[in-house]
């Protein structure tokens, strides 16, 4: 069947096609530049006069599933002008052909670069062969590193942050380019004399986002003290969950005494709950050896020293931690749990019928764990003021405290509000906390400084002194559209980017492929 597809068409622009010839694995193309002259690459003079040739063997893109090889005839010219340096010179084809001393066509090179790019050395490799490109899994990383353009544009608004080479080992820094949404460059530490030194190189740039740690902060004010600095605002809602956290820890003593926990109803304890409660029961005289070497002033080292104990249990210990009964754990009726909530609500108590109706909403769940959950739910519906003996986690309470009443069981909200009764300080912490939500959600930058009179005398005052001390920056995030968040995903795509490569994943080798990806 004729097609019309000629030879000649697989040639470059720019070559004459003279021949073709068959081998065993590929096919080989004569061809030689249309040109009559060329230019001396030292004065730029045009020369006619050619003074030999010789043969360049380039590898081009395969064709109908076999290689292709270009036989490329290359003048030698002589140059006349004679003040010249250069006398005789090879002709170059043009950076859109074939590249200087290079053994692939500029078109070959740009598939071997993307490949580097999108797929790393050997898995690039392997893909090459498949598609009939054999080059070395070190070739494409040459060719990613060789190509790499760092960007020219001019910075106005960057954002910071560091990731790990190993973490809790080494880290690095990464700065991005927040108008173009790209990755600007990639330093070898998080030390504040390197970030300084690449900012003072970027005088432009006057927004610099970053998260709440002081470094960049520090290094921000010191090489561009007229940029605007932007707090982070998920970091900012982070920590004032975290900051509530420890206020809940620091209060469990309290919280323990108002609903009970010296006597504990084993009517109302799993199995496993028993088993964790006789730990609990088991831990406590060296919990009150402790607490009291504390009380007495004695150091940490020396309570090590005298117990036998770890220094991180201590410090927990000394600090009103490690002292929790219970933990919740993840289950797979957290999804179904407002669906059980409203079948019980309409009389629904049986849990294997339970069961059988949340098969239809797509639980895939055994039928064990919602009767438990029915058997322990029946167990709270008979619960008392005289029966608030189980106390649960820290991590619990402080979740029961920042979600809607709503959505607690009867149980819940009878144990919030003995809580919120007897360790009212707490109760107000979590209204600061809610307060602080709402104005980084609704952008109400006029009630920062209140907040801040109003939350020094609370339990988040530690908090709070962190938000004043950085107050500028936490009014540019309430204020400023700028965040942090694509800088972090970015960091997602480096960490993609570095596990892919194995042990190759080298600082220059990453910022090339991250920087020169499209």
């Amino acid at each position: 069947m004729r097609t019309g597809f000629q030879i000649s068409s697989l040639v470059p622009s720019g070559l004459v096609f003279d021949g073709v010839s068959d081998s065993m694995d590929s096919v080989i193309l004569a061809v030689r530049s249309e040109a009559a002259e060329a230019q001396c690459p030292l004065c730029a003079t045009a020369s006619r006069r050619i003074h030999s040739r010789y043969i360049r063997h380039v590898a081009d893109l395969p064709s109908a599933g076999r290689r292709v090889r270009l036989r490329l005839l290359t003048r030698r010219f002589t140059c006349e002008v004679p003040h010249c340096r250069r006398r005789i010179f090879a002709e170059r084809f043009g950076e859109d052909i074939v590249l200087l001393r290079r053994r692939r066509t500029a078109r070959l090179e740009y598939i071997v670069h993307h490949l580097g790019l999108a797929l790393g050395g050997r898995p690039a490799a392997s893909f090459a062969k498949r598609l009939m490109l054999p080059v070395s899994n070190d070739t494409l990383l040459r060719v990613v590193r060789r190509r790499t353009a760092m960007p020219t544009d001019p910075l106005l608004v960057v954002g910071i942050d560091d990731w790990a080479f190993r973490r809790n080992h080494r880290y690095g820094t990464i700065v991005c380019d927040l108008e173009r949404r790209r990755i600007v460059t990639l330093l070898p530490d998080r030390e504040t004399a390197t970030v300084r030194a690449w900012l003072s190189k970027h005088p432009a740039i006057n927004i610099v986002s970053r998260d709440r740690g002081g470094g960049y902060g520090e290094a921000a004010a010191k090489a561009l003290p007229n940029a605007i600095q932007v707090a982070d605002r998920w970091h900012l809602m982070e920590n004032a969950s975290a900051a509530f956290l420890d206020a809940v820890r620091r209060s469990m003593n309290r919280i323990r005494t108002a609903i009970g926990a010296t006597t504990i109803n084993p009517e109302l304890l799993t199995c496993a709950e028993k088993l964790r409660y006789q730990g609990y029961l088991r831990r406590q005289d060296s919990h009150a050896v402790i607490t009291a070497l504390v009380s007495d002033g004695v150091s940490l080292k020396e309570i090590v020293r005298r117990t036998g104990h770890s220094r991180n249990l201590v410090r927990q210990i000394s600090r009103g931690g490690g002292t929790d009964m219970f933990r919740t754990r993840q289950s797979t009726l957290d999804g179904h749990l407002p669906f059980l909530d409203a079948q019980w609500s309409v009389g629904c108590r049986n849990g294997a019928e339970l069961w059988r109706r949340l098969k239809g909403q797509g639980f895939k769940g055994s039928l064990r764990v919602v009767a438990e959950w029915a058997t322990r739910r029946r167990r709270a519906e008979t619960i008392s003021h005289q029966q608030l003996q189980k106390v649960p986690a820290a991590r619990t309470i402080a979740q029961l405290m920042t979600t809607k009443r709503d959505h607690l069981t009867k149980a819940e909200t009878v144990t919030l509000a003995v809580i919120e009764q007897n360790v009212p300080m707490l109760a107000d912490a979590q209204a600061l906390i809610g307060r602080f939500h709402a104005m980084i959600r609704k952008k109400a930058e006029m009630e920062l400084e209140p907040w801040i009179d109003d939350s020094k005398r609370s339990l988040i005052a530690s908090f709070a002194n962190g938000i004043a001390n950085d107050k500028g920056a936490v009014h540019a995030a309430i204020t400023q559209p700028w965040s942090n968040g694509q800088v972090e995903a970015q960091i997602t795509k480096l960490k993609l980017v570095k596990r892919q490569m194995y042990g190759r994943a080298k600082l220059d080798l990453l910022q090339a492929r991250l920087i020169g990806a499209p």
